[in-house]
């Protein structure tokens, strides 16, 4: 039993470095798209600054990965998921019937 938490808490942090490698990886292409963006804007046409429109589209994207990866959602975090879960399972040991 103490090797399959040992496996489960492994699995788990593994998933974890995973989402932040992903997260990490999606701020560095923005920094590095959206300078380019702006270079080739800065170089072309300055008059309309038109790489912000991509700027603020792939920001607000980032901002809901930055969201889900760092569990900063304030209604349905997953601490929240947990408390719940444990919750409901409470309840079906007290009323087996429940929900049936």
């Amino acid at each position: 039993m103490e090797d399959f938490k040992k496996e489960s808490k492994y699995i788990r942090a593994r998933e974890r470095v995973e989402e932040l490698k992903k997260f990490y990886g999606n701020v560095a292409s923005y920094i590095f798209v959206i300078t380019l963006l702006g270079i080739i804007n800065y170089l072309t046409y300055w008059d309309y600054k038109w790489f912000l429109w991509a700027a603020l589209g792939w920001g607000i994207g980032l901002f809901f990965h930055a969201l889900h990866t760092f569990n900063l959602n304030p209604f349905f975090s997953r601490d929240w998921e947990e408390r719940k879960i444990r919750e409901l399972m409470e309840e079906e040991e007290r009323n087996p019937k429940r929900w049936e």
